[in-house]
Parts: C-alpha cells; sequence; structure tokens
C-alpha cells in the first residue's frame, strides 16, 4: 500500500463535499436556475475550468424504461434524479470530482489528483484499544457538528414555489445528513392527501442499485470524517458476524452495551446513550405530507436478540456467506425482492442463503442483522441512526467485492434496463450530487482505492490485523516503555554489579579456606612504645 503525506495544500483541495444539497446551491437563484456549478476557490471560476478541472454542463438523465412496480410519472422529485432541482451540474475531468470539481475521485490525493493511495478497512474486534476509542470519539464528534458544505430539503420542490422563491433548507450534523439521506433515498411517495402514498418504492434497497448505492454511501461518509477529524488514513471498521451468537459489539467500550434500566435502551455507560433519533416515524410523516425535517424524536433504540424469532431464527453463518457468494447471477428474474438465485436478492435478505430462492415473510442475510437489532435500525428509513449501521454494511460491501472478485463481471452484467425505478445502470443515484451513475460502482474496490483486511493475503493480512494493532498501540504508550525501559536498564546494572561482589568475595573466602595452617597464626604487630623497636612475628 502506497504511503502517504497529508500537506497544507491537499487540505484546500479537499474541503468540499460531495452531497446533496451543496450549500452554494441551496437557495432561492439555484432553484430558480437550475443550476448547480459552484466556484472552485482556487482559481474563481465555476467547476474549476480555468484550471481544466472540469466544466458545467447540461445533466442528460437515462431514459432506459423502468420495471413496472412504479407505474406513476412526474410525481415525485427523485424521478429522473436531479431534474426536478437543477439540470446543470459540474462535469469533472480525469481524478477530480467534488460538487465544484475542487475534490479527487475516491481513491486519488494530491493537489492534481494524480496520486493514488489505497485504505484498509479492518474488523473492529481486532483494532486496538485505542483505535476502538478513536472511532467512538470520532462518531461523537459528527454527531454533534454541524455540516459546513451542505444543507437537507425540508419540502418538496413544488412546495418552493416555481421559481425558487420559498427556498427550505435546513442546516444537519454531519452524522445525521447520512441519516437523513438513507429516509430520503427509501422513503414512500407522495401522491396527493393524508395518508396517500405509494410504498413499493425505494431508490437503494430492494433491486440492483442496493450494494452500489451503499457502496458510494459508505465512501462518502468515510471522506467527510477525514475531513472533519483531519485525520486522513481513517476508515471505516467492519463487524464480521459470520457464526455470531449475540451481538459482539453491542458494549460500552464499543457501540454501547444494554441499559440494565430498560433493555430498550443504550447503557449509561456509552456515550451512544446520549444520542436522538431523526427520521424514524414514516406514517407521520406520509400522514401530514411531508418530508423528515430532521426534528430530533427520542433516543437511540436497540434491543438485540428480543425480536421475533419465526423471521429471523438465526443469523448467518459462514456457509450462508460462501453460498452467497457463488452464485453466479446478479440479478434475476422481476430484479426485486422476489428474484430467486440472485446474488443481489439473497444477499440483501429476501432470499434463502440455502437454496437461493425468496422466502417472503423472512429476513435473511443482511435484512437478519437489521431486525436482529430489534431498535432504531429494524426500520429502513431510520435505520442509519444506529451506528453499528455503519459496521454491519461495511461488512456486506465486503462480501459483494468477495463476489465481484470471484466472477469478475463485466459491466454489461448489470440490469441496463427494466430494473425498479432508481435501479438501472444508467440511473443517477438518489441523492448525490456531484452524479454517479449506479453501474459505475459495479467494479472492484480496488479502483476505489480501498481495501478489506481479511481480504488481503496471509502476509498483508498479518500485519494489518495482528502487528498494526501492536504498534500503534506501542506508539500510544511509547513514553512509558522508554521508561520501563532505563529502569529495568538500571535495575539490571546494579543486579550486575552486586553478584561481581558476591563473586569477589566468594573467591576470596575460597582462597582463605585453601591456605596451610601449621600453627597459630597471628597477624603481624608493631609497637614503639614500651617495647621499643621490638616486634613480635608469629612462629613456625
Amino acid at each position: 500500500m502506497k504511503t502517504f503525506c497529508v500537506s497544507v495544500v491537499l487540505l484546500h483541495f479537499i474541503w468540499t463535499c460531495y452531497c446533496q444539497f451543496p450549500r452554494p446551491c441551496a437557495n432561492s437563484e439555484g432553484l430558480r436556475t437550475r443550476e448547480c456549478c459552484p466556484v472552485w476557490a482556487g482559481d474563481g471560476s465555476p467547476c474549476g475550468a480555468l484550471s481544466g478541472r472540469g466544466f458545467c454542463t447540461e445533466v442528460l438523465v437515462s431514459d432506459e424504461p423502468n420495471g413496472p412496480q412504479y407505474p406513476h410519472s412526474g410525481i415525485d422529485d427523485r424521478e429522473r434524479w436531479p431534474l426536478a432541482f437543477y439540470n446543470r451540474t459540474c462535469r469533472c475531468a480525469g481524478n477530480y470530482g467534488g460538487f465544484n470539481c475542487g475534490e479527487c475521485r475516491f481513491g486519488y490525493w494530491g493537489a492534481n489528483c494524480a496520486e493514488y493511495r489505497e485504505s484498509v478497512r479492518r474488523n473492529i474486534l481486532t483494532m486496538s484499544t485505542a483505535e476502538q476509542q478513536k472511532f467512538v470519539s470520532y462518531l461523537n464528534l459528527a454527531k454533534n457538528t454541524v455540516s459546513r458544505d451542505y444543507v437537507i430539503s425540508t419540502a418538496t420542490r413544488a412546495e418552493m414555489g416555481e421559481n425558487g422563491e420559498n427556498p427550505m433548507f435546513s442546516d444537519i450534523n454531519t452524522y445525521d445528513l447520512f441519516v437523513w439521506i438513507h429516509y430520503y433515498v427509501s422513503r414512500d411517495t407522495f401522491l396527493g392527501g393524508p395518508g396517500n402514498v405509494w410504498r413499493d418504492i425505494d431508490f437503494a434497497h430492494e433491486s440492483a442499485a442496493f450494494l452500489p448505492w451503499h457502496r458510494v454511501f459508505l465512501l462518502h461518509w468515510e471522506n467527510e470524517i477525514r475531513k472533519l477529524t483531519g485525520d486522513f488514513n481513517f476508515t471505516i471498521p467492519y463487524w464480521d458476524w459470520r457464526d455470531a451468537q449475540s451481538c459482539e459489539v453491542c458494549t460500552d467500550a464499543l457501540m454501547g452495551g444494554r441499559s440494565s434500566l430498560n433493555p430498550n435502551l443504550i447503557s449509561p455507560a456509552s456515550v451512544f446513550s446520549s444520542w436522538k433519533v431523526i427520521c424514524t416515524q414514516p406514517e407521520e410523516y406520509n400522514n401530514r405530507e411531508a418530508l423528515c425535517n430532521a426534528t430530533s424524536e427520542g433516543p437511540l433504540l436497540r434491543n438485540p436478540g428480543n425480536h421475533d424469532p419465526n423471521r429471523v431464527p438465526r443469523l448467518p453463518t459462514r456457509a450462508d456467506v460462501d453460498f452467497t457468494v457463488g452464485l453466479p447471477d446478479y440479478e434475476t428474474g422481476p430484479m426485486d425482492r422476489f428474484a430467486n438465485m440472485s446474488f443481489r436478492n439473497v444477499l440483501e435478505g429476501f432470499a434463502s442463503p440455502e437454496t437461493g430462492m425468496a422466502v417472503p415473510g423472512m429476513s435473511t442475510m443482511h435484512n437478519s442483522l437489521h431486525v436482529f437489532m430489534n431498535g432504531s435500525m429494524s426500520s429502513v428509513q431510520g435505520s442509519a441512526n444506529d451506528p453499528i449501521f455503519l459496521l454491519h454494511h461495511a461488512f456486506i460491501d465486503s462480501i459483494f467485492e468477495r463476489w465481484l472478485r470471484t466472477h469478475q463481471p463485466i459491466r454489461t452484467n448489470y440490469p441496463r434496463a427494466n430494473a425498479p425505478i432508481g435501479h438501472n445502470d444508467g440511473y443517477y443515484m438518489v441523492p448525490f450530487i456531484p452524479l454517479y451513475r449506479n453501474g459505475e460502482y459495479f467494479l472492484s474496490n480496488k479502483a476505489l482505492g480501498y481495501e478489506y483486511a481479511y481480504l488481503l493475503d496471509p502476509g498483508q493480512r498479518f500485519v494489518q490485523e495482528f502487528l498494526t494493532p501492536y504498534l500503534q498501540q506501542a506508539q500510544q504508550i511509547w513514553q512509558w516503555l522508554l521508561g520501563a525501559g532505563l529502569i529495568g536498564a538500571v535495575i539490571a546494572t546494579l543486579a550486575a554489579v552486586l553478584l561481581v561482589l558476591a563473586r569477589r568475595k566468594w573467591r576470596r573466602n575460597q582462597r582463605k579456606k585453601r591456605a596451610p595452617s601449621y600453627g597459630e597464626r597471628q597477624p603481624l604487630l608493631q609497637s614503639s612504645s614500651e617495647e621499643g623497636s621490638s616486634s613480635y612475628q608469629t612462629t613456625l
């Protein structure tokens, strides 16, 4: 893996954001002109055009037909994304990225985005205590820091006025931004009138885009934490839940243990016990015909294991994962939750990991973990409120990666047409700006600048999962180790001196014992007082 050094110049280039809605575009002018081509501060031109980073251009959406699951047209802002809001955005050149082309594509770094760097996502259970604590602190920092780069929409485009005279956007903290994004992409469609909605719609679940969309979601989240903390070595850890019998990460040291006072709450000893959730009341939004506005809706809930055992008899095993990875077809049949022998549908959890057949009424694989958590994570729209969501989806992404490496599919294996709305190859992912087509992320994570520790070769894996945590732990306590070493050296020196002295004394005693004794032996005596010069010696 290539090394990387952060410089002041790089910080200047990466301080913009990827996601909707970019703050420079969330105003009456942006809505009126339907243009989102912000100026890049590096040269003062829209999209960094003067520096050749990108240019402002018309958005061309795919006209490929969608599946029959959604029979409506022209009533949902997410249809033909992002045309309800903007029809001109930045198109970045080369390895440049970001909504104003001021950043780099995933996996590339440097002032000119020419340096490729590969980061490694690691198992949270093998990380050092210091690394685990740092991850938790980063999560809490994101939860308590308002995003400086983008906002959320609190109303539909129609409610903002034909010419954008009533823009309705709101600030949000960095963590909750991604909770809101996950809500927005999966919410129901308003058909007019209280509670009158179309539920069979989801632009990120129940079809082909499930895996590419969540891959981009995690990459964006990772990028925002790096910018927020200044830690450009940060990667999202994963939880390898294969053959788990319980929630191994549900401890106060990690994602929060169970409260002894209320089994549905997080232990007061965990920082997550103070977290408040958003976007968890879809029926209320539907009845009011309103979007989630990120208002606090109570504490984070979780009661792992106390779920419906008929829906989730057990957590996934290694055998389940191996069977799933072995399925050769990414999508089959209707390309929805009823698809049989579809890798995506089995991994998402609508089909059996033993037979490959759809199992209505049951939740397997990915879905089973959500149901097992039995709380905020168990409803689709609000599931990202629980930070375990990140660990879980990182591992799901790693299984997707295993499948890609095993079968090495070409892009044409991804459905080009007739998938449910939002899931065709050419459809732009809702609600990201800049724009990403689903099919562009149907490729190995090697091209995106990251890797999973357990997928490395044995030598690299030893370094990442065993040696690296040890060295990082040693780095945290090197002063103590140095002090202990010096004290040890002093003690060893004193012990050596004492040993030498004791040895010498022992040798002298031994020589005395070997000397001949033929009579009384006394020391030489001298006196100059009464005896004059007489002297007394022992006589033989």
